[in-house]
């Protein structure tokens, strides 16, 4: 008997250490990549909104919804992941946010920054001269320091390219930094917050107004639904 038990425990003992193996090999393999099919079924719930020219969001404040075209993939990975922790506040956003893992959001954001790419035309390094009340209103913030002289190659790719972003969008974000308690509009961000507090509404929207005219990268695509 005491022999049986033996046999029985080596056996049971050796099953679980290739059992344990077989586990560790499994959570150490990286994920494959998907196909770019597999991909673009993923980008189907994005297209809705940014893929048409000028669509506008009603909730929870009117604006054209942003260009994503062309913009980093850094940038794109943290806006949806600021969305996942509430960082940045706005219900769709958030819930479509929370519905991706962290590889939807790696190769929807790596989507997007070549998306259009083959259509776009050399972007000057400087941006044509600012009127001069916008111009003192931009240095004031430091624009330039993190967006680039020309807003569209900013000094790192976690902080967005700007240039031709639609102007209402632009005038939204900014102001939603200084935003405070509210549920459904806000974004954290120390060092933006800092900035805009230091501008009025009216300010930010002439500066909106400028940057909006800026050639750059950014780009809405129409893309059809029905794929």
């Amino acid at each position: 008997m005491n022999t049986l038990l033996s046999t029985f425990s080596k056996t049971l003992t050796a099953a679980s250490f290739t059992l344990g193996l077989a586990t560790s090999a499994q959570a150490s393999t990286p994920t494959a990549p998907r196909s770019p099919i597999q991909i673009e079924a993923k980008v189907a719930m994005c297209i809705g909104c940014h893929g048409i020219h000028g669509y506008q969001s009603s909730f929870p404040e009117v604006h054209k919804v942003p260009k994503i075209s062309g913009q980093s993939a850094k940038y794109i990975s943290n806006a949806l992941l600021a969305y996942q922790k509430d960082e940045r506040k706005h219900p769709t956003m958030k819930s479509i946010a929370a519905s991706l893992t962290e590889q939807d959001i790696t190769e929807i954001a790596a989507y997007y920054e070549k998306h259009g790419t083959e259509l776009s035309k050399p972007v000057p390094e400087t941006a044509p001269e600012a009127p001069a009340h916008v111009k003192s209103l931009l240095e004031k913030g430091g624009c330039i320091a993190c967006h680039g002289a020309n807003f569209n190659k900013p000094l790192d790719s976690s902080y967005p390219k700007i240039a031709g972003q639609y102007a209402d969008y632009l005038y939204v974000a900014l102001k939603s930094y200084k935003t405070e308690g509210n549920s459904k509009v806000g974004r954290n961000n120390a060092i933006m917050a800092g900035q805009v507090k230091n501008f009025t509404n009216t300010e930010l929207r002439a500066i909106a107004n400028y940057i909006s005219t800026l050639p750059g990268d950014l780009k809405t695509i129409p893309q059809s639904r029905l794929r």
